[in-house]
């Protein structure tokens, strides 16, 4: 995109680990100038590093909401979030608004914010090197110019998908979690790397360096994960003596955190 090509502003309350990605990669992929992103958040340490790139920032959420950004993203969390509604609930009526809160549903924010035209939606962290992955839906509030306006707004930060609200849970509880469980995954194999005698330096590059391959592989051929497996695994060879040691576990750790995560998705949505 070129530099400003969306002639808006978007004001981003919660400046912290999701909310600070969404506006660090919105600026550099060139959506936004850096003037037109609005952020709200009661650190003055993250409002001056944002404020460093040419941010407009705020110590609270009726400060930016006055400000007059054309769209609100709530990105705080979960737990926060119902005190920060209530107190810009009369300022957001017929905005459009986009929230990254895991279970928080639309009918609760729509019912918190009369008025507003609520998407929600769930990124994960790499949108900040714009290689996210970002679920959507639009409630019943929400135009088809709303729901696009947030699928054009996050494609710039990584792959978008449009899905139904009981999906978007899913989504979360996958592609939210994939960040940690994948640098889970480094951390073990650097480890053992290092248990048998390799630097845990040079382990940590060769590890870090071959997720990345991969990914790229996977991404650009569009080759199914099982085929690529079979590239590097010999019949009776050491991938494959490796694979049968880590697979089962693998699987059944993988299924159980994701259902995991659903869990603690509901129990915040009753929350």
């Amino acid at each position: 995109m070129a530099q400003g090509e969306l002639d808006l502003t978007v004001g981003i309350i919660g400046g912290g680990s999701m909310g600070g990605s969404i506006a660090r990669g919105l600026v550099a992929s060139g959506t936004l100038e850096a003037a037109r992103v609005l952020v709200a958040d009661s650190a003055a340490e993250k409002r001056d590093e944002l404020a460093a790139l040419g941010m407009r920032t705020f110590e609270d959420a009726p400060a930016l909401v006055d400000a007059g950004p054309d769209v609100v993203v709530l990105a705080v969390k979960p737990q926060v979030l119902p005190d920060v509604m209530e107190s810009v609930s009369t300022r957001l009526a017929e905005k459009c608004v986009i929230s990254i809160a895991a279970g928080v549903s639309l009918a609760t924010i729509e019912g918190a914010l009369p008025g507003a035209r609520v998407v929600r939606v769930m990124p994960n962290l790499p949108v900040q090197v714009r290689s996210g992955a970002t679920a959507v839906t639009g409630g019943s509030r929400a135009t088809r110019e709303d729901v696009r306006l947030a699928c054009t707004l996050f494609s710039a930060l990584g792959a978008v998908a449009e899905m139904r609200e009981d999906q978007l849970d899913v989504s979360g509880a996958v592609v939210g979690t994939a960040p940690a469980f994948f640098s889970l995954f480094v951390d073990a194999l650097t480890r053992a790397a290092v248990l048998r005698g390799l630097p845990a330096a040079s382990a940590r590059e060769l590890v870090e360096t071959t997720m990345r391959g991969c990914a790229e592989q996977l991404l650009n051929e569009g080759v199914h994960p099982r085929e690529y497996m079979e590239r590097v695994t010999s019949p009776g060879g050491t991938t494959a003596a490796a694979l049968f040691e880590l697979e089962p576990a693998l699987m059944d750790g993988t299924y159980a955190a994701v259902d995991a995560a659903l869990a603690r998705t509901r129990e915040l949505a009753g929350e």
